[in-house]
């Protein structure tokens, strides 16, 4: 008898994009991506932080390179990954909230958040299989959607469409790429600590909310998003497309 071999989590060879990678969930994926060994191209708007993580990254004798990104700007986008070889991995983190009512939501918050967390998840995401497919290049895609992609929350109507629209198009293109063995994901968190999310963790009674609904009892921390991202990027996860993998601490299991 011939026992099965465990597929490899090893990056190595492979080419990374982490977008929205100066801070929060995207800057804990881009170090994970590159501890298994990917060569990881860092992209956000702030470049002092991208230069700052870069050096960490490069102190650990890791191939990392820089790139200043909007999403929002969608035709700069493309460019640039046309201009591009292709990536293997693509962690699409870039995300921005404006919470409010949905009665106090204004136009161009509605705008700015549909703006980066749909419009330039969506075309950065078809962008990189575009690119993969042309060059018949198998891939790896995640967007760091939410567990608002999946239920609704208080003062989240504008976020939780963002997130639900990014669930229906990663099935999509799921569908649509599968033929060429370009896997599309997403990885729905809960409320990670981060600086996105600190205002709402300073309030008390919006701290003792989340807590409630978390059924292991604790806010999640980045480190909770590292090894789901290893799993998805690589071999590990060979069948695994069109799917989210939630993270959330029991929050939807209601």
């Amino acid at each position: 008898m011939k026992l099965p071999k465990t597929p490899s989590f090893s990056l190595k060879y492979k080419r990374a994009l982490v977008s929205g990678a100066s801070s929060g969930i995207g800057l804990a994926c881009a170090v994970a991506l590159a501890e298994h060994g990917a060569s990881v191209t860092i992209a956000a708007r702030r470049k002092d932080q991208l230069n700052n993580l870069s050096n960490l990254l490069k102190r650990n004798r890791y191939s990392v390179e820089t790139m200043s990104l909007d999403v929002s700007d969608t035709k700069k986008t493309i460019k640039k990954i046309q201009d591009l070889e292709p990536f293997d991995i693509l962690v699409n983190s870039a995300g921005i909230a404006k919470h409010s009512l949905a009665t106090e939501s204004n136009e161009d918050d509605f705008d700015e958040v549909i703006g980066t967390n749909l419009k330039g998840a969506y075309f950065l995401t078809a962008a990189v299989a575009k690119k993969l497919a042309k060059f018949k290049k198998s891939g790896s895609l995640i967007n760091i959607s939410s567990q608002m992609g999946l239920v609704g929350g208080q003062e989240r109507s504008v976020y939780s469409a963002s997130k639900h629209a990014i669930e229906g198009f990663t099935k999509s293109m799921a569908i649509e790429f599968g033929p060429s063995n370009i896997r599309i994901n997403t990885i729905c968190p809960t409320f990670i600590l981060t600086d996105l999310t600190k205002p709402t963790f300073d309030d008390p009674k919006k701290r003792a909310w989340i807590e409630e609904k978390i059924k292991l009892g604790r806010v999640g921390k980045v480190e909770d998003i590292m090894g789901a991202v290893i799993f998805l990027a690589s071999e590990a996860s060979a069948l695994v497309t069109g799917s989210a993998l939630v993270i959330d601490g029991g929050w939807t299991a209601e």
